[in-house]
């Protein structure tokens, strides 16, 4: 079932009956304030005669007689008057304030409850304004608008990812249905080579649909990332420990070079894949007996750079502002016959940014190898 056709439309939200939490509020606070004004008249009328009888006793003043009479009508008048001024005052007051404050609570929920109804139909770009109410008040909407900004990226990435994977998939997609089609056309056997082709086929879908999901889980910030104090020079250490057999069994020389090892807050693991993604990509694109250098140095006094350096193919410049974009290729950094699918450097830069830092690409152009810098803020322990 599709989830939007799920909302309750106008004629279910007719349906609902009941006052509104505004007037309910109004309501209560109404019969809280008269019932104090009722409650502060009866004490006064149980109280104040016997007590102004007693001080009459006091004073020698006869209570039958007409002086007692004439200063006893003059108190309950006196009392009736300002008393009762005083409570009609302090009533009106009381429900004045209530009711401007019900008005405003009323109002704040109204754009909640309205901003909620725009986000469950699909707009998300709906945004609710602080009330100023109070901390929880400024919390929900804080809730909500993060809510409808993170609805908002998912739809987003749900997009690109359906376009893009459209596309990606073509090429696949139409290697199949051609060879296939040979093969019923009996222009075509089924011989090591075709079984070749069909299976990088099915292997590049595959590879395909394990990478959408692994860019996917990174942009909508659900790659948990764990930060721990660590070095820079103990990531690139394990990241560079990790990749030199490869290296080794291809003949590019690896270098690892820690000029400043500073302590920044990071997730090893997903720092280490960050690296790792970098070096796969130095190690396609550099020939045998080409060099890859990774450098920890610092930036200035509160920044940390990590740098991938080769001397391989290069990037020409038009490429450099898109290589990061997903499923992006340049004929010379990320083409189909190294098997890669444009997902890695996407990964890289959204998991990099998690962590507050920042990911460039530097080249001089085809020919002239790369590097790729990362940049992480430190921390002071």
């Amino acid at each position: 079932m599709n989830p939007r056709t799920s909302v309750s439309g106008p004629s279910e939200r007719r349906a609902l009956t009941g006052s509104s939490f505004g007037t309910r509020l109004f309501l209560a606070l109404t019969v809280v304030v008269v019932g104090c004004a009722v409650s502060a008249w009866i004490v006064a009328s149980a109280l104040a005669p016997g007590i102004f009888h007693d001080h009459l006793g006091q004073a020698g003043i006869d209570h039958n007689s007409s002086q007692a009479a004439h200063v006893e009508m003059a108190f309950t008048w006196a009392i009736v008057l300002a008393w009762g001024m005083a409570i009609a005052i302090a009533v009106l007051l009381a429900l004045a304030v209530s009711w401007y404050l019900t008005r405003r609570v009323q109002r704040s929920l109204t754009a909640v409850t309205t901003s909620a109804a725009r986000i469950a139909s699909g707009r998300y770009d709906t945004r609710v304004h602080s009330p100023g109410l109070g901390r929880e008040f400024d919390e929900l909407a804080v809730t909500v608008n993060e809510l409808a900004r993170r609805l908002e990226a998912t739809e987003s990435t749900r997009r690109r990812m359906l376009s893009d994977l459209g596309h990606e998939m073509r090429t696949p997609i139409a290697t199949l249905d051609s060879y296939l089609e040979a093969l019923d056309d009996g222009v075509r056997t089924f011989d090591d080579d075709t079984r070749q082709v069909l299976r990088g086929a099915t292997h590049r879908l595959g590879r395909l649909a394990q990478d959408i999901t692994a860019v996917s889980r990174a942009e909508e910030h659900l790659t948990r990332i764990r930060p721990v104090p660590t070095t820079t020079g103990a990531l690139v250490t394990a990241a560079v420990d990790a990749v030199r057999e490869r290296y080794e069994s291809k003949g590019v020389v690896l270098h690892s070079r820690i000029d400043d090892s500073m302590v920044v807050a990071a997730d090893p693991d997903r720092l280490g894949q960050v690296l790792g993604n970098l070096l796969d990509n130095a190690l396609r694109h550099t020939p045998a007996g080409g060099t890859v250098t990774v450098a920890s140095s610092r930036a200035n006094y509160d920044r940390v750079e990590i740098t991938v350096a080769d001397t391989g193919e290069g990037i020409a410049s038009d490429h450099l502002d898109h290589l990061f974009d997903r499923f992006y290729r340049a004929d010379t950094a990320r083409d189909r016959s190294h098997g890669g699918t444009g997902i890695g450097l996407t990964i890289t830069r959204t998991l990099v940014e998690a962590h507050h830092g920042r990911v460039r690409v530097h080249s001089d152009g085809p020919g002239r190898g790369a590097c790729f810098t990362i940049e992480l803020p430190i921390i002071k322990l």
